[in-house]
């Protein structure tokens, strides 16, 4: 070879890896987007062509404006649509590209984010709270007991014991949110102290004050409460790593994984392709204030229960991550052994239940117990879970699969959950 061949491959090297996609980022971007041929990953795809007449059905009753669904098999991408619009009036397409409030389905990068502290030995699950948040030093209960007379009563004790990180993982903290707290003196705690953020800027310091005055609806470890835990666990991430919490996922997360569009934030120029709630969905509102995602999510603390913003691609490539044992692309986050102690039942011998019918929780995620029970077809130890705003999600190690739907639309979650899922399933011959 010349000196001057050489030195043109030098520069086209140097190119490549000084240009603003990486080697892996652009086999993200491009070999992984293309859709195999269904039959190749046990897919029929007749079955699979249903989604699309489904989807615009239930667009045109009004369930959501627009949707995208991707559906992959061993990594490989076996369906990836987008229908209908990005608004209710219908001025602007549904894009592949198109960004949605994640809500709920933040909550497993947060616990992704902290295991692998978790294995860094930063923390441990067993460590109590306080050794970072010293506000939830003298913890009251509301327990409810019979006075003198017979007659119901409520008043406060002090936590048996401390909350641990592990009760922030599962929901075991005795926190729960306002519209579900069990008894109104917490719904009002709440409510007066904004506690959510959905009113005002609550800062993460103000959001650990006020929240630890108020009584816990439990005492901690002793039932399963779906609640703010993951919230106060963001704020304890913060505290630990020094770095707001939007900024620790990124590091950690999403940069790593080639999550372009995921974030706490829509920047001004990307608003177009945030799709939005329809006007006649009345959960829009408070949809809408649970994920400011158009604010600076520096003005208040970052919710990590539910902050986020994402699209279906992203998402996948989050699920294929926890799918394959915590690497995708060569890039490790996590060992094999703990993402599998992650997706094990850690509720199930205490009360509360669990989230879904069949359904217990591990450590950030829904997992299912048996074959049967659930409302919807599946495996035993798959993985299952959606967002306020209308966004699901299905991880099936058994069957090497993952689900992603996406809609602007909370009131009929429940409803588009299990569709997608019967769809998926429904199309699944081998």
């Amino acid at each position: 070879m010349s000196t001057n061949s050489r030195a043109c491959g030098i520069l086209v090297v140097v190119a490549l890896l000084s240009a603003s996609w990486s080697i892996p980022e652009a086999r993200a971007a491009g070999v992984d987007r293309v859709v195999a041929a269904p039959a190749t990953q046990g897919f029929a795809a007749d079955r699979l062509d249903r989604i699309a007449s489904v989807m615009e059905l239930e667009i045109d009753k009004g369930t959501f404006p627009g949707a995208v669904t991707l559906i992959a098999r061993n990594g490989k991408l076996v369906h990836f649509e987008a229908y209908g619009f990005l608004d209710g009036s219908k001025t602007t397409r549904m894009d592949k590209e198109a960004f949605f409030r994640a809500l709920s389905m933040t909550k497993p990068f947060v616990a992704v984010a902290t295991m692998m502290l978790v294995e860094q030995g930063r923390l441990q699950l067993s460590d109590p709270v306080t050794d970072w948040l010293p506000e939830f030093k003298d913890m009251k209960v509301i327990v409810e007991k019979r006075d003198a007379a017979g007659a119901l009563v409520r008043e406060t004790e002090p936590a048996a014991r401390p909350i641990l990180v592990h009760d922030l993982l599962r929901h075991t903290s005795g926190l729960t949110y306002t519209g579900t707290a069990p008894y109104p003196e917490i719904r009002e705690a709440y409510r007066k102290a904004d506690i959510s953020s959905r009113e005002t800027d609550v800062s993460p310091d103000e959001f650990i004050q006020r929240l630890a005055v108020i009584p816990l609806a439990y005492q901690p470890g002793t039932r399963w409460e779906y609640g703010l835990s993951t919230d106060v666990l963001g704020v304890l991430l913060e505290r630990l790593s020094g770095k707001p919490l939007h900024t620790l996922l990124n590091e950690m997360i999403f940069v790593p994984l080639q999550m372009k569009n995921t974030s706490f934030h829509v920047k001004p120029e990307q608003l177009s392709r945030l799709a939005e709630i329809l006007d006649t969905d009345p959960m829009k509102t408070l949809a809408r204030k649970e994920a400011r995602v158009e604010d600076d999510p520096m003005r208040r603390y970052r919710k990590a229960g539910g902050g986020s913003v994402t699209t279906a691609y992203d998402y996948f490539r989050f699920a294929q991550m926890v799918l394959n044992g915590g690497e995708l692309d060569g890039v490790r986050l996590l060992s094999r052994k703990t993402l599998e102690y992650m997706l094990s039942d850690h509720i199930s011998a205490l009360a509360g239940g669990g989230p879904l019918p069949g359904y217990g929780v591990g450590l950030g995620f829904n997992v299912r117990r048996d074959a049967g029970v659930a409302d919807s077809p599946g495996s035993t130890g798959d993985v299952s879970g959606g967002g306020l705003a209308g966004t699901s999600y299905i991880i099936d190690p058994k069957e090497r699969i993952v689900g992603v739907f996406m809609a602007a639309a909370p009131t009929p979650v429940k409803h588009t959950q299990e569709l997608f899922k019967n769809l998926l399933y429904g199309a699944l011959v081998k």
